[in-house]
């Protein structure tokens, strides 16, 4: 872990930051406060971002079960 007084830590932001995505990074205040940073995890996919399937349902039949189903 790479420890960095504020100071340090406020001239150097992006070097801070890059060393982040490896490791903790402390900071230290001269009250002695400290504080962690830490990267966090790119989350995975959307639920959203799902993949296509093969169908021989056209536009126009897709468009019709939907008019249907809203129908009742």
């Amino acid at each position: 872990m790479k420890v960095f007084t504020y100071s340090e830590a406020r001239q150097n932001l992006s070097k801070l930051l890059n060393i982040a995505q490896k490791e903790e990074v402390e900071i230290r205040r001269r009250d002695g406060a400290t504080f962690s940073l830490i990267s966090k995890r790119k989350k995975g996919k959307s639920p959203f971002d799902v993949s296509g399937i093969k169908t021989k349902a056209t536009t126009k039949d897709i468009l019709s079960a939907v008019r249907e189903s809203r129908l009742g």
